[in-house]
């Protein structure tokens, strides 16, 4: 494609920029307070993500891998949800930071449980739009429920503490508070069927 260099080389500079942080934060607030104002300013700037990890699937959200870490400290990805698709309550394990590159995410919170089998305390809904950037979780406090909002596809950029298509994570029953465990795995390729689950 004739703007794969065009939108790929930002990209780069934007992974080496993460990386950088990565190694260079003394704590996880740190980390994610840079990850978000640097992930702000590349979504300011205008870049256009190639357009093959846009594409959003038929029966369920997809993330497709923008970069994975060698040390698995770190992974980027873009995250597409068609309309009227989202995801059961769900947690991370890890520390996120989600910037809205198109579309509006519509993102439910809820209390961490501190005992099992509870049901879950729901703590508001907030409308993410293109260009703006939240902390979505931290390794301690990271419950939420996803989906897209309006009538066009939401794509975001998320950058995790972790291999996020690897990564053992939890799902919730808000009512009861029951958890099942599930893994986000990665698409085979850019616009495979095969790959994520219908979790973040």
């Amino acid at each position: 494609m004739a703007n794969d260099t065009q939108s790929s080389a930002p990209l780069t500079v934007f992974t080496d920029d993460v990386e950088h942080i990565v190694k260079t934060s003394d704590t996880e607030d740190e980390v994610t307070t840079r990850v978000a104002a640097r992930l702000k300013r590349f979504l300011a700037d205008g870049h256009v993500l190639p357009p093959e990890v846009c594409v959003p699937r038929e029966d369920r959200y997809v993330m497709y891998p923008l970069h994975v870490a060698q040390d698995g400290s770190f992974s980027i990805a873009a995250a597409v949800w068609n309309v009227n698709q989202g995801t059961p309550v769900h947690g991370h394990e890890t520390w996120g930071v989600v910037g809205i590159y198109s579309g509006v995410e519509r993102e439910k919170q809820f209390e961490k449980p501190t005992v099992p089998d509870v049901p879950l305390k729901y703590l508001g809904t907030s409308d993410w739009h293109p260009g703006e950037v939240t902390v979505c979780c931290t390794t301690d406090d990271d419950i939420h429920q996803v989906n897209c909002e309006g009538d066009v596809p939401v794509v975001g950029i998320h950058v995790y503490g972790a291999d996020i298509g690897t990564l053992k994570r939890r799902t919730y029953d808000p009512a009861t508070g029951e958890v099942s465990w599930f893994v986000s795995h990665w698409p085979s390729a850019p616009g495979s069927e095969a790959g994520s689950d219908a979790q973040q």
